[in-house]
């Protein structure tokens, strides 16, 4: 499960936003406190959110020049309620990949939250996939939601690994039949659409679009 650090003082938005992002599948670790939050810092964190002012005499540049000091990789989030072009540029020359101003809504924060998870770790290494809030290990064969494993069939998994290898691309069923069950395969293409609808019923955050008269793609 991916963690994410979110430094907010005002404890009525930092719950809110808290229980929206573990709704979505992360695992939340929130500080109202600057040096807390440095205090964090060396922990495996996947994502930091910073609001820019805080009560205390440490502010959000100063904690995401520390994280940065240790990890220069890792996403992170700046949140603030003053829209200036000057905090913003600041904000990205420190290093941060994005930006969102109060007030704002939890829901687009956790879009864009979502977004970065899948550019920066869609991938993780020749093993593991990760989409959403699920994580694929390639070799074993093994797909988990927050820990669960999730029963899947040959043919499920398959599927799965061809969308998530595609992300984007629109599939054909004639494609998703000679890929999947391969050329030797004659029957029926509307077994494709089975397969998808078992697999979006055992996995419902893929956003499979279905391409009525063509086939399916993964966004």
């Amino acid at each position: 499960m991916r963690r994410i650090c979110y430094v907010e003082d005002e404890q009525d938005l930092s719950s809110l936003v808290k229980t929206y992002l573990e709704k979505a599948g992360y695992q939340v670790v929130c500080f109202s406190k600057g040096q807390d939050a440095i205090s964090y810092i060396g922990n495996k964190v996947d994502l930091w959110i910073l609001d820019i002012m805080l009560k205390d005499d440490i502010n959000g540049y100063d904690i995401i020049k520390r994280v940065r000091e240790n990890n220069s990789t890792v996403p992170i989030i700046f949140t603030s309620a003053r829209d200036q072009d000057l905090d913003k540029i600041l904000g990205l020359e420190l290093g941060s990949d994005d930006y969102i101003t109060k007030p704002f809504s939890p829901k687009e924060l956790v879009l864009r939250v979502n977004n970065i998870m899948k550019r920066v770790y869609k991938v993780m290494d020749n093993e593991t996939i990760i989409y959403q809030e699920y994580t694929i290990y390639l070799k074993k064969r093994i797909v988990e939601n927050k820990n669960k494993e999730i029963q899947l069939t040959t043919l499920e998994f398959d599927l799965l690994l061809l969308f998530l290898k595609n992300i984007e691309k629109s599939f054909s069923r004639e494609e998703i039949l000679n890929l999947v069950w391969g050329n030797d395969y004659f029957g029926t293409d509307r077994v494709v659409d089975d397969l998808v609808r078992r697999l979006r019923k055992k996995m419902p955050k893929l956003n499979i679009n279905t391409i009525y008269g063509y086939g399916y793609r993964l966004l």
